[in-house]
């Protein structure tokens, strides 16, 4: 068997033979009528007046016999079978096809429609034209490919072969879309905050640092757009939303990427028993609209998101699963619990961060169902406003689906003040070595010393949403180039470093 340098050989000779020919294998332009779609959907009557279309795609497979050759070609929209035939198109023009085109190369065929003695619709070709010829041959296996890695390193292989695969990252665009159209409906205005920050801040997370030359300083990339958004309140504007990339230096599971698609939106005068409504309906319409339906299955099992959802205390839910009485315990005796339930904690993590940690492992699993969980300690969450003055307790909830965070949201502190506190406490716990502890934002806090109006605000990752929804087992499989790891072996084919 050919080895993958021997076939490019081959290929770029094949190439050589079109330029000679005066055919340039690269045009700039095709004459395209009809996508494969519109073919099909047109197809009575394209068929019975005999009308020539153009169609252009890729060459998916060949199979030829004497004078005869059938060829599937795909676009974007589908796959049709094409009949090239020597009688057709002469000897000459149908040997050359048959000498220098290949699987995988893009081609523009014209012809007629009819259907085979088999069946299957065909397009009858009348002329063909090079549109992009390939220099390497297409995997002859790929779709349930062990190496998953290496799926994911050639995305664009992926997409070529793995149809379901596609259609999630298809699906994924159409969610994306209801949530703007939802929002968009309900008077929220989307905007743009800063990538680039000179303090990060909006959420518990370890950040990326780089160096900005022309300032000549360092600054970090965001791991949450939360406090530009609320800048935008305090500026006047009452309902913003945002839907980027955000990053955190943190590791690599079925629930977290480094860099990651977050929707966040602030709405003034609301509170988070507002947000729980907008958020029953805004899951009520999505899976609507997108999948016609409020039940689907995950992983083997079938979740029903049919509002309303049950309301649980996070405290309560310790108590139910992991045995502890949050109030009950100090910050050194929950970390000898933690130790006693084989959770690991951070040393310098304070107690709102270590009950966190049972929880994820001891809670948070059993939650099946779309579930919000409400209520956490105050010092859970330094953004996030008490439900009461002086409550021991936020104004906040989680929405936890099969043991996916889903949704965190809170009514938003906006006294100054206290948000200060805050920051103070964190800053603490940073100073004893908490690498995850949120900054303190001197700019921040001046602005809600301008003033900024009661308001609850709402955070959801769009990666989590996707992969839930399309019975994806990790992330990696709905994003569309996840970054990954460099191999230690050189690459089998360089094409920036061959003569050609």
């Amino acid at each position: 068997m050919a080895n993958i340098e021997e076939l490019r050989n081959a290929r770029l000779a094949k190439l050589e033979n079109i330029k000679k020919a005066g055919i340039w294998p690269y045009p700039v332009w095709t004459k395209r009528t009809h996508t494969v779609s519109d073919a099909f959907l047109g197809w009575d009557e394209l068929a019975s007046q005999a009308k020539e279309i153009v169609i252009a795609g890729r060459m998916k497979s060949m199979r030829g016999h004497g004078g005869l050759s059938f060829v599937d070609v795909e676009d974007g929209t589908g796959k049709i079978q094409t009949f090239f035939k020597k009688d057709g198109l002469g000897e000459k023009s149908y040997q050359f096809f048959c000498d220098n085109f290949d699987i995988g190369d893009f081609v523009e065929v014209r012809g007629t429609l009819f259907v085979t003695k088999r069946g299957e619709k065909t397009v009858d070709v009348a002329d063909y034209k090079m549109l992009s010829k390939s220099l390497l041959p297409l995997p002859e296996k790929w779709h349930g490919l062990q190496d998953v890695e290496e799926r994911y390193r050639k995305r664009y292989l992926d997409l070529i072969f793995n149809d379901e695969v596609k259609q999630k990252l298809v699906v994924r665009t159409k969610i994306i879309t209801a949530i703007r159209a939802f929002l968009d409906e309900r008077g929220f205005m989307e905007v743009e905050t800063p990538t680039l920050q000179t303090i990060y801040g909006g959420a518990t997370a370890k950040p990326f640092k780089t160096h900005f030359n022309a300032y000549e300083m360092d600054v970090f990339l965001r791991i949450a757009p939360e406090l530009f958004l609320k800048r935008l309140l305090v500026g006047g504007f009452e309902k913003v939303y945002e839907i980027g990339k955000c990053f955190r230096n943190e590791g690599v599971d079925k629930q977290h990427n480094p860099d990651f698609t977050m929707l966040e939106f602030y709405w003034s005068y609301a509170c988070y028993k507002d947000l729980m409504k907008l958020t029953e309906e805004m899951f009520t319409e999505i899976l609507e609209k997108v999948f016609g339906k409020q039940k689907l299955t995950y992983q083997g099992t079938e979740i029903d998101f049919t509002a309303p959802w049950p309301r649980i205390e996070y405290a309560e839910l310790l108590k139910k699963y992991a045995k502890i009485d949050y109030w009950e315990l100090n910050r050194d005796g929950l970390a000898a619990k933690a130790k006693e339930l084989g959770v690991d904690v951070d040393k310098a993590a304070g107690k709102a961060e270590i009950a966190d940690e049972i929880y994820k492992k001891y809670c948070r699993p059993n939650i099946i169902q779309p579930t919000f969980l409400i209520h956490y300690p105050t010092e859970c969450k330094p953004l996030a406003k008490q439900l009461e003055q002086d409550s021991p307790i936020l104004a906040n909830f989680q929405l936890i689906v099969n043991g996916f965070e889903v949704v965190n949201a809170f009514s938003e502190q906006n006294d100054p003040i206290e948000q200060n506190n805050r920051f103070k406490e964190q800053e603490e716990m940073f100073k004893k070595g908490f690498e995850e502890a949120q900054r303190t934002d001197e700019d921040f806090i001046e602005a809600l010393e301008y003033g900024m109006p009661p308001a609850a605000g709402f955070g959801m990752g769009i990666d989590r949403l996707v992969a839930l929804l399309t019975d994806s087992n990790v992330l990696r499989e709905i994003i569309l180039f996840p970054i990954m790891k460099p191999r230690t072996e050189p690459k089998s084919v360089d094409l920036n470093s061959r003569k050609e």
